[in-house]
Order: structure tokens, then C-alpha cells, then sequence
């Protein structure tokens, strides 16, 4: 009987801690380098008077360097601010322990795309690729992360990382929070 226990208990622990394989959208190996991306996770979802607001991040690896895709989209009937990247953009991570993780965007300016569907709505997709500090990359894999800022070239923008999002945009269920802790090993 005390066999059939710890067996039970070694095989929960088990499966309590095992990680889901890494799935990847694009991984590239040739004689230029290698790239990999993992897919798409939406990290926040904002529906207010009429507009639409999704933030999604994707972890990279070129040639060794990790680096966050933050993709933000906008949809609205409304006119659509730009919110723009540039060389001094940062995304900062405060983690449930404390600490802070900032990102730093790539010295390439970037305002997005305008585009005019057919049900009337205009739709503001920006891709802002942003680097990790060797010093504090670690801290993402020990802490869930709680508050997100955007520094873009004009404004400030917080975003609260909740524990889980049901997406009304696909029905999914995300968990926000532990994006890193759960993903950021599929690019190191």
C-alpha cells in the first residue's frame, strides 16, 4: 500500500511539473543563421466605446539573441491614434516579487499599418521588437508577471497581466502572468 502511495505521488508530481513542448511558427536553419519564433499569445484584450485593443507576444531567437514580438492591434469606427516605437521605447515588467524587467526596443522607428476593412472598422496593427537585459532574463523564468507599461515615442500606457484572460475575440483561455516562466526556455 505505501508503494502504491508514493507511486501515486511521484506520478502527480510528475505531471504536475512537466512542460509542454515548444511550438513554434517559424524555425529556420541554414547557412545564413537560425530563426525561431514561437506563436502568437495574447497578453491583454481592451474593449471599450466602440474600440478594440489586443496586445500579443511572441518570443524570438536569431542566432543565439532572444528578443519579445509585441504586436499591438486596434480596431475601431473611431479615429485611431498612432502609437509609435522608436529607439527609446521600453516594455517594463514589474513581477509579482517586485523586481522590474525592462526590455529595450531595437533602434528602428515603427507607427504601424492603417487598414480600412469592409465593415467599416479601421484597424491598426504594430510590431515592436524589443530586447532582453542579460542581467535581468532570469528573473522572468522565477516570478509571474503583474503590471505591464509601453513607453512608446509619445505616450505611456499600464496594462494589469491578469492570472487568466478567456479571449472574447476566440473563446481561448490564456494565463498571462506566467507567459515567461511557462515559454521563455523555447528560446534560449
Amino acid at each position: 500500500m505505501k508503494q502504491l502511495f508514493t507511486l501515486t505521488l511521484f506520478l502527480l508530481t510528475l505531471t504536475a511539473f512537466a512542460q509542454k513542448p515548444c511550438e513554434y511558427s517559424a524555425n529556420v536553419n541554414d547557412s545564413i543563421g537560425t530563426y525561431k519564433v514561437t506563436n502568437e499569445y495574447l497578453i491583454s484584450e481592451k474593449y471599450f466605446g466602440g474600440t478594440f485593443n489586443y496586445v500579443f507576444f511572441s518570443l524570438a531567437q536569431t542566432d543565439g539573441l532572444p528578443t519579445l514580438n509585441l504586436q499591438l492591434i486596434q480596431k475601431s469606427k473611431d479615429f485611431i491614434k498612432a502609437n509609435c516605437f522608436d529607439k527609446n521605447s521600453k516594455v517594463f515588467l514589474q513581477l509579482e516579487n517586485g523586481k522590474i524587467v525592462t526590455l529595450i526596443h531595437i533602434d528602428r522607428e515603427s507607427c504601424g499599418t492603417l487598414i480600412h476593412d469592409d465593415k467599416g472598422f479601421d484597424n491598426r496593427i504594430n510590431t515592436g521588437i524589443f530586447m532582453f537585459m542579460k542581467e535581468n532574463f532570469e528573473e522572468l523564468k522565477k516570478s509571474p508577471v503583474a503590471i505591464m507599461r509601453i513607453k512608446y515615442l509619445t505616450t505611456t500606457e499600464d496594462y494589469i497581466v491578469k492570472r487568466e484572460l478567456t479571449s472574447e475575440l476566440n473563446g481561448k483561455v490564456y494565463n498571462p502572468n506566467t507567459y515567461f516562466m511557462e515559454n521563455i526556455r523555447c528560446v534560449e
